[in-house]
């Protein structure tokens, strides 16, 4: 008998570590599915988006979102992050009234810091167009000006409830700021678009509707994020009542003054701002590079065409990329709580599933975007410049795996309290990363192609970097066979039956979009179909594991009625 109660007792602290080691994956796969969502509805809003701009306005379009969201990363971007980081600690130890106060100081935080960007933005707006070779570009950067102080409130809420263990109000309210902004971005792009017709005939120009019509779109972004600043307020005050009463509960007996709150709130978001800045300053110097490289070499014409077209790679190489962003968005609070707590087991097996997880998403998304890069692109984007968008896409699928890995340690060395450590690792690659640039561009001229390359090798280098930091901080050794190796090995089978599907369908059914969509839709299918079953059964997750993902007994069951598990 004792011998069966010391068994089940293991067995239980075994399911408590294993739970614990799981849950920030539920939360983080409901954050990433409305994630993923999200993106499909700025994808699919995009595409009569950019028939109504074209490549050109989407180039002015592109252009003022790498600036805009520098701004966003330096004035609020790191606010989920950092709120969620310090909340998450202080609710661990149950000290109720340092959240709320936390939440009072970020708030005029983000008063503070957002005004001032969104001041920089709007009067600095024809310094950055200029500077990037677009100067048409300085009417979408205005009217995204006002968007980033109404994102720094929003940010401070949404890491606040994450900092409480829910991703939910962060994944409905993307999912409301989404659907606002791909209605008043049509809207107001056809609009716009129009006026600028009008102008251009005044001034004998043919650039204004282009530029007037990106405006249009950038101006959805504003009126969505703050749609989505009114429901995080409303559950706020819903939630307000709750929260007060855990304060009065609070016996904790320490309470942090304001003064020592915004220091830490300053030094927590100080290495998050620095890291991200580095971490994504990379499109805004690849902007500027390839605008005063292209234009060096006597290829004006072409600059805003070309960076058009990235700006739709750079769409739908978002999407997979959006669910290693959730996963760290819920990672970072958890580890920060199994920290706080002293559990090294928590860590490392968190540590170690965050990576699995985001490999087994990524490295098939790879695969995928390479062998139907032709369908996909021909489906959502037919345009003149059709040809580039399928070779680019191809040539930057790796990009996915790259950018999710790196997303993912980054966060894991944040969490564990090395704010500096993705700060020092993302400067090192972005020297490489500017140096690659400016010799592929101006020495071997490869266009934008060296955009392309120079940002996988970017992100390469800080997969290498940050998981030499892991490994030393944590003395986490990385597993290989079922993380890397077992998930390429299905990828691949899965690649060359989505290839072989979306071949013979393209062989046998006429032309027309709604024949194609048939064809993806069926390649899709039958890749998620092949790659689930070679997942299991090469063993790279098992019934526990598949257990303790988001829907994991209908997992289960459909692989047992299906005789692969």
């Amino acid at each position: 008998m004792k011998n069966n109660d010391k068994i089940q007792k293991k067995n239980s602290g075994a399911d408590r570590v294993k739970k614990a080691g799981t849950s920030f994956v539920i939360q983080g796969s409901i954050l990433a599915a409305a994630g993923i969502l999200v993106r499909i509805i700025g994808l699919f809003y995009r595409i009569p988006l950019m028939g109504i701009i074209d490549d050109r306005g989407n180039g002015y379009y592109t252009s003022a979102y790498s600036i805009y969201s520098i701004l966003l990363i330096v004035s609020s971007y790191s606010l989920p992050t950092a709120v969620s980081k310090m909340v998450s600690a202080r609710i661990a130890r149950g000290q109720y009234k340092n959240s709320l106060r936390i939440l009072k100081a970020s708030m005029v935080y983000a008063a503070a810091a957002g005004g001032l960007a969104a001041a920089v933005m709007w009067f600095g707006a024809d310094l950055f167009a200029k500077a990037m070779q677009m100067p048409y570009s300085s009417y979408a950067l205005r009217t995204l000006a006002p968007t980033i102080w109404v994102m720094a409130f929003l940010g401070v809420l949404r890491g606040y409830f994450q900092g409480t263990g829910t991703m939910v109000p962060t994944a409905v309210s993307q999912i409301i700021e989404q659907i606002i902004n791909a209605a008043v971005s049509i809207g107001a792009a056809w609009i716009l678009f129009q006026e600028g017709l009008k102008v251009n005939l005044v001034r004998g120009d043919t650039e204004y509707a282009y530029a007037f019509g990106a405006a249009g779109g950038t101006i959805g972004t504003g009126a969505g994020a703050l749609a989505a600043l009114l429901f995080c307020g409303f559950l706020m005050v819903n939630y307000w009542k709750t929260l007060k009463r855990r304060c009065r509960k609070d016996r904790t007996g320490k309470t942090e003054s304001y003064g020592r709150l915004a220091g830490i709130l300053t030094m927590t978001i100080l290495p998050i701002v620095l890291s991200s800045t580095v971490y994504n300053i990379s499109s805004v110097l690849d902007n500027f590079i390839f605008g005063q490289g292209m234009a060096y070499l006597g290829q004006n014409e072409v600059i805003a065409t070309q960076w058009g077209v990235f700006g739709k790679y750079h769409t739908l190489f978002m999407i997979p990329v959006a669910i290693a962003n959730a996963l760290s968005s819920s990672l970072i609070p958890s580890l920060s709580q199994a920290v706080a707590s002293k559990d090294r087991a928590q860590v490392l097996d968190k540590t170690a599933t965050a990576i699995r997880f985001s490999m087994m998403i990524a490295i098939p998304a790879t695969v995928g975007l390479t062998v139907l890069s032709a369908p996909i692109n021909n489906l959502l984007f037919p345009s003149q410049n059709g040809e580039l968008l399928i070779r680019i896409t191809m040539a930057g699928a790796s990009a996915v795996a790259f950018y999710s890995l790196s997303t993912v340690t980054n966060a894991i060395l944040q969490g564990i309290n090395h704010m500096n450590t993705p700060l020092k690792n993302s400067a090192i690659a972005l020297v490489v990363h500017v140096l690659i640039l400016a010799v592929m561009l101006y020495g071997l001229k490869w266009g934008i192609y060296a955009v392309i390359f120079s940002n996988i090798l970017f992100a390469l280098l800080m997969c290498i970097l940050n998981a030499c930091s892991i490994r030393r901080y944590l003395d986490y050794r990385q597993e290989y066979r079922k993380t890397f190796i077992l998930p390429l090995l299905s990828a691949l089978v899965m690649g060359a039956a989505a290839w072989a599907v979306s071949t013979g369908l393209d062989r046998i059914l006429p032309e027309g979009r709604l024949w194609l969509a048939l064809q993806v839709g069926a390649a899709v299918v039958a890749a998620v179909a092949v790659y689930g079953v070679f997942l299991i059964r090469l063993k790279a997750v098992d019934e526990v594991e598949l257990y303790g993902m988001p829907g994991g007994r209908k997992l289960v069951r459909l692989a047992r009625r299906c005789r692969i598990l």
